[in-house]
């Protein structure tokens, strides 16, 4: 039995959920997100509330079960209040800017990374090296910030790169000169 898959879903005030055949769309006030609702579990909207159950019992369905219920919560959450990811960018000599539709970034090569922003995320720069990254869809913002990331991730000697707000990382200890005998 699903721990996840068992709790309801509460729709928010403002929030208008439809099922289609196989789609779940959710309109809100920050947007629309649909997701397409796996046949091994079954939907069913109430008024208030959204209940996730297995059709039958089987090993595709206890799969699919508490993942689908986290995906339609995920929406619900999306199109009411949004996501946000914040990057630190730390290091001697790195740099972000933003032009137009693409962030411009100074990472220590011997040229500087353009790379293009999608148009249903917002991106914006905090303090001069915290950037921050939202929108509406969970999958889209985690996986522009980890694209992100993965151009100067952090380095263990130092710590330079760009990190996840509030991450720990695990700094290691350098060479250590050698005692000459």
């Amino acid at each position: 039995m699903s721990k996840i898959g068992k709790k309801p879903i509460e729709i928010p005030q403002g929030v208008e959920v439809k099922l289609t055949e196989d789609t779940l769309e959710a309109k809100g006030p920050k947007g629309t997100l649909s997701l397409k609702v796996d046949k091994a579990v079954k939907v069913e909207i109430q008024e208030k509330e959204i209940k996730i159950e297995k059709n039958k019992s089987s090993k595709q369905a206890n799969a699919v079960w508490g993942l689908t219920r986290a995906l339609i919560n995920n929406i619900v959450v999306g199109v009411t209040t949004g996501f946000e990811k914040k990057l630190e960018l730390q290091g001697v000599g790195f740099r972000m800017s933003i032009q137009g539709k693409k962030l411009d970034l100074a990472l220590g090569f011997s040229h500087p990374v353009k790379v293009d922003i999608p148009d249903d995320l917002t991106v914006k720069l905090e303090d001069n090296n915290v950037l921050g990254i939202w929108g509406i869809d969970k999958q889209r913002v985690g996986q522009f910030a980890a694209e992100i990331r993965s151009l100067k991730k952090v380095e263990p000697y130092k710590g330079k790169g760009f990190r996840y707000q509030g991450e720990n990382v695990r700094r290691k200890v350098g060479k250590k000169a050698g005692a000459v005998k």
